[in-house]
């Protein structure tokens, strides 16, 4: 794994998303690339307004291993920095990716099997059944399960709308 980005992570103000038991602080989001917030390489069109706006208040850290060599034009397109997997035991580096910057305070959205660690130990962790549909494990890791990432990033804009979703 390595960060392919110069730029170093800047102090987010976070997302606070209010929980009867404690207010969830949130400070980075990791993105899944093919799959999650592109498919078949490509950047859908919907999520570039969208990751903008969570740039002003989150670390976001786009992770791939670049199955369609279009990670570095995508965390261009999306201006967040790029960690490049190698292509085996990519579930671990993601998690160890997840570990580095602090589960407590950091969101995962992801949809496949090699996702499902990092969804687990995340704050929160949101699994997208897109295009390519979701790994069981990844469904199963999650806290949350959504049709689309859109839907999804919707959710950290808005992130009342978790409180149900994620209360005891």
């Amino acid at each position: 794994m390595r960060s392919v980005s110069a730029d170093p992570p800047r102090a987010p103000d976070g997302i606070v998303i209010p929980l009867p038991d404690g207010d969830l602080v949130l400070r980075h989001l990791v993105l899944d690339l093919n799959g999650t917030v592109a498919v078949d390489g490509a950047v859908l069109p919907s999520v570039q307004d969208q990751v903008a706006r969570l740039r002003e208040r989150l670390d976001v850290v786009l992770v791939s291993g670049d199955t369609f060599g279009t990670a570095g034009e995508a965390s261009a397109q999306l201006g967040v920095r790029r960690i490049e997997l190698a292509p085996l035991a990519q579930g671990t580096a993601k998690l160890a990716i997840v570990n580095e910057l602090g589960a407590a305070c950091t969101a995962v959205i992801g949809n496949g099997r090699n996702d499902a660690p990092a969804l687990g130990a995340a704050a929160v962790g949101i699994c997208v059944v897109g295009h390519e549909g979701a790994a069981r494990l990844a469904v199963d890791a999650a806290d949350v399960v959504i049709a689309d990432i859109t839907r999804a990033l919707e959710l950290l804009l808005s992130p009342t709308r978790l409180v149900a979703t994620l209360r005891g």
